[in-house]
């Protein structure tokens, strides 16, 4: 029986074991999430966006763990097996397929914007803050947590070999969570409140894909590579940040 309980994870060790590894599209969205929130402040009530929102395990989390109304938001998965998990889990959230330069929400209609191992693949473009940020109200929330290098890819000078042996030229697109802390500052689009590598990140995305091996019974994916890093490189970043009231010049 896979065990997902942990001490430092004490919101996510309440979900069954087995349920979320079915919603499995990368390492534990709920410890990655509940990280995360300890850097946001979510308030009952709150409109949320869950940008690449999978099969819905995070936006079960948000729904049941601070009381926010959730919009889940996916290009991938069939909103009606979104909805369908909702309900077999007792959440009243949205479903809705779409795509995240293309989102069919008003201005300003959101309170928090989280985003759990998906913004590396839209969010390092720099023209994307700012259109994601027209969906926040003034003083609103953003929160990302995504696969991070622990150095800078430019500065090892070349991908090593066993990320580039699974994710190829997709590596690029993970960055430190300085790179991401002076790629939002810099805008003045948001005031970054943390920026911060998972100290936990390596060992929990390896205990994750052992889990998912065991569940599976084929080996994960991402197992030899994060064997063969042994957390010299990989982790994840969280990053968190507030609306100013500034436009984009």
């Amino acid at each position: 029986m896979v065990d997902l309980k942990r001490t430092e994870y004490p919101l996510s060790s309440k979900y069954d074991a087995a349920w979320l590894l079915s919603c499995d599209m990368g390492p534990n969205p709920l410890w990655l999430l509940e990280d995360l929130a300890r850097d946001l402040d979510l308030k009952s009530g709150m409109k949320v966006l869950d940008l690449g929102s999978g099969k819905g395990a995070t936006s079960v989390f948000l729904a049941r763990e601070y009381g926010v109304q959730v919009w889940a938001a996916d290009l991938w998965v069939d909103p009606s097996t979104v909805a369908a998990n909702f309900d077999a889990q007792g959440v009243d959230a949205v479903a809705i397929k779409a795509e995240a330069h293309a989102l069919p929400f008003a201005h300003e209609f959101f309170d928090a914007i989280v985003c759990i191992d998906a913004f590396e693949y839209f969010g390092t473009d720099d023209h994307y803050l700012a259109y994601l940020t027209t969906f926040l109200k003034p003083g609103g929330q953003l929160g990302i947590a995504t696969p991070a290098m622990v150095r800078e890819i430019r500065d090892l000078g070349h991908i090593p070999k066993h990320i580039k042996e699974l994710v190829g030229w997709e590596a690029t697109a993970w960055h430190t969570a300085d790179w991401w802390r002076f790629h939002w500052a810099t805008t003045d689009l948001v005031e970054v409140v943390s920026a911060r590598l998972q100290e936990s990140g390596w060992r929990d995305w390896l205990a994750w894909a052992e889990a998912s091996s065991e569940h599976n019974g084929i080996p994960d994916g991402s197992l030899e590579m994060l064997r063969a890093d042994q957390g010299e490189y990989l982790s994840f970043a969280l990053v968190s940040a507030r609306k100013t009231s500034k436009t984009p010049t």
